[in-house]
């Protein structure tokens, strides 16, 4: 029997999630069915759920108290809080666990907090220690919103070496999206009710950490989704010491990652509906090499791309997008330099937050639909091929295979 722990957000966030759930699959049935067994811990909005490299301990992001959480497996179907929470910063929304199992990091959107937090060998957390802040590259004034020249120069200059590689992500004409949604067997004959702006003052810029990703090398990397940055970190006896820092192109919103096998890293951008390809050179110094749209059919400033994870073998990216609430598939070319869109599907779920790959399928985490669909994978392609199975479960936000 497959388990699959999910996090949620509960009373405090906005939804009716008491802890973390689990969710079982009956691999004995066909098609596989999944069942909401309920919370196994009284928990406030874990949002986000990481696992231990080598221990049976889970890590929570409470993101509405702004701290961290860890647990340890008591029995086949219980988690027991291993110590106390540690305070991470305002909105607390990712975690990253090293592959030693000796630290986490922890991106908080609300302050722009990058938060490295110690292990124990057993898993208990220990005292936290705040990288240094960041400002923005494109130095806006929140009084005046004038940005500095040579700031916007260098997005100009980003921007274009971009759009020589793939066409950027603007918004689609019509007809191209109904040709699109056609092929694919899509819904298409209501026009989308707008999406109100993230921000309402576009003028105003603050950090917001949202991710962050270990390296082949060792170093990491995390997104900074408000001042569109990936910075990429390295260890330290008493923390994280920023290396450098990979500046793109204004208002994209760099989101979640995917470290190819090949060691390129995928960024998808939750404002462009971008994925941007980045590689290391000889100098061990990161930058942008590619980028295309996630979809030919998604419409910026409407659809939202939240989560990106891909196949086990790396060819097939996998990203949900809010809005049209659809999963993006796009396939990877040559040695992971690049990726191109390839197919879109209903994600059989509002809101697809966050999503899993496993075993030939898709579990999509429906944040305001407060279920769970299981998609099929062809085989050949990767491609999502249809709704197999749909599951209740209070706000799920996150889902991590137990």
């Amino acid at each position: 029997m497959t388990q699959f722990w999910v996090g949620g957000y509960g009373a405090d966030m906005g939804g009716d999630a008491t802890g973390i759930g689990l969710l079982e699959g009956d691999e004995g049935r066909e098609p596989a069915s999944l069942a909401y067994r309920g919370a196994v811990t009284k928990t406030s909005s874990p949002s986000w759920l990481a696992r231990h490299p080598s221990l049976d301990v889970v890590f929570a992001a409470l993101e509405g108290s702004g701290s961290v959480q860890a647990f340890a497996r008591t029995g086949e179907r219980a988690l027991t809080p291993l110590g106390r929470p540690v305070e991470a910063g305002d909105s607390v929304c990712h975690l990253a666990v090293a592959p030693s199992g000796d630290y986490l990091v922890a991106s908080c959107y609300g302050d722009g907090r990058v938060v490295r937090i110690d292990l124990s060998s057993d898993g208990r957390m220990l005292k936290p220690s705040i990288a240094d802040a960041t400002a923005d590259p494109y130095g806006m004034d929140a009084a005046t919103g004038d940005a500095d020249p040579l700031a916007v120069d260098l997005s100009d200059m980003l921007a274009a070496a971009t759009a020589s590689l793939e066409p950027s992500a603007t918004a689609a004409p019509r007809s191209g999206l109904l040709l699109f949604d056609e092929m694919l067997g899509l819904n298409s004959a209501a026009e989308p009710e707008p999406v109100p702006p993230v921000e309402e003052d576009k003028n105003v810029r603050s950090s917001h950490a949202h991710s962050a990703a270990f390296l082949p090398d060792g170093r990491i990397a995390t997104t900074d989704l408000g001042f569109d940055l990936v910075r990429i970190w390295r260890p330290t006896a008493s923390g994280l010491t920023l290396d450098h820092q990979i500046v793109l192109p204004y208002g994209v919103g760099p989101r979640h990652m995917v470290v190819h096998p090949s060691g390129h890293l995928h960024v998808v951008t939750e404002y462009s509906c971008e994925v941007f390809t980045l590689a290391a050179g000889a100098d061990g110094r990161w930058a942008l090499i590619a980028a295309t749209s996630v979809s030919p059919g998604v419409i910026v400033g409407f659809d939202f791309p939240s989560e990106l994870s891909r196949s086990r073998d790396g060819e097939t990216l996998y990203a949900g997008v809010r809005g049209s609430n659809t999963i993006a598939a796009l396939r990877v070319r040559g040695a992971g330099e690049s990726v191109e869109p390839f197919a879109l599907a209903e994600s059989g779920v509002d809101w697809p937050r966050h999503h899993l790959v496993h075993d030939g399928s898709l579990l999509v985490a429906g944040q305001r639909s407060d279920e769970i669909s299981v998609l099929d994978l062809d085989e050949r392609t990767g491609a999502p091929r249809g709704i197999r199975h749909r599951a209740p479960a209070p706000a799920p936000t996150s889902l991590l295979l137990a």
